[in-house]
């Protein structure tokens, strides 16, 4: 960070902090007892928590050392363990013992993720780019897939209503069983060194180009008209653009490195 953290607890930003961590702990017993459009929903507000402790604590310069440390335990509650048995309950219990190491492998995933962020924080290192997965939109394509898939279950006839993409819902049971691998490879991508767009520095106040100011009002519109199914597509577009930046950027490598043995 360019300035130092200041010492105390900052009340506001606080809040929402314990707001996430709150939601995320009634997520868990929601996923408990089997009520998982619940848990889900609860994990969706712990993600809007999470967007508005940090943003209130930049807007009013309230950033604490206390801010960082509590956000990063409210962050492991609601996008590390909470996912992981939510996911458990739902898919990986039928697995085994199998099941159960995928879930311990994400939750562990997330903790490590989250002290790697921490530590890069204490020592100053700034990237315009989130280096590894983040564990929100980790958390994010599971709480996601699971509000999806509750609609799809909930319809024994399933006989979509316009309240879901047909094409995204027919696939949903083919997801269901890919939801293992799936979790492992998000469990990868926290602790790798994929880049992807930090949204931090968006400021809504300043100008932009009417493109975004479209692209916006248009994911409003999705959201609001199918919110489960638009969830699952934006985390997972959030998700392979991460890859497709790495893979750019690999091959741009090779390619530079290649120029310059044909040129010695």
């Amino acid at each position: 960070m360019n300035e130092k953290l200041k010492r105390g607890i900052y009340i506001l930003p606080s809040l929402f902090t314990c707001g996430n961590m709150a939601c995320g702990f009634l997520s868990i017993l929601a996923s408990i007892d089997g009520n998982f459009s619940r848990a889900a929903w609860l994990l969706i507000l712990s993600i809007a928590f999470d967007m508005l402790d940090g943003r209130v604590a930049r807007m009013t310069k309230t950033t604490s050392a206390f801010g960082v440390q509590i956000d990063s335990l409210s962050d492991f509650i609601s996008f590390g363990i909470a996912p992981s048995i939510m996911m458990y309950q739902l898919v990986l219990n039928s697995m085994g013992r199998t099941g159960i190491a995928i879930a311990i492998l994400f939750a562990l995933c997330s903790a490590l993720r989250l002290a790697k962020f921490n530590v890069m924080a204490e020592e100053g290192v700034v990237h315009s780019s989130f280096m590894g997965l983040p564990t929100p939109a980790s958390a994010g394509l599971l709480i996601s897939f699971v509000l999806s898939y509750e609609l799809f279950a909930a319809d024994p006839g399933h006989e979509l209503t316009f309240k879901t993409i047909p094409i995204l819902m027919k696939s949903m049971p083919v997801f269901f069983k890919s939801m293992p691998i799936v979790m492992v490879a998000l469990s990868l991508l926290m602790v790798s060194n994929v880049p992807y767009t930090s949204f931090k520095k968006f400021k809504f106040s300043k100008p932009k180009a009417f493109g975004v100011f479209i692209l916006i009002l248009f994911v409003l519109i999705l959201l609001i008209t199918f919110p489960q199914n638009t969830f699952f597509i934006l985390f997972s577009l959030y998700i392979l653009s991460g890859l497709i930046i790495y893979a750019t950027r690999y091959w741009k490598g090779l390619r530079r490195s290649g120029e310059k043995h044909q040129n010695q």
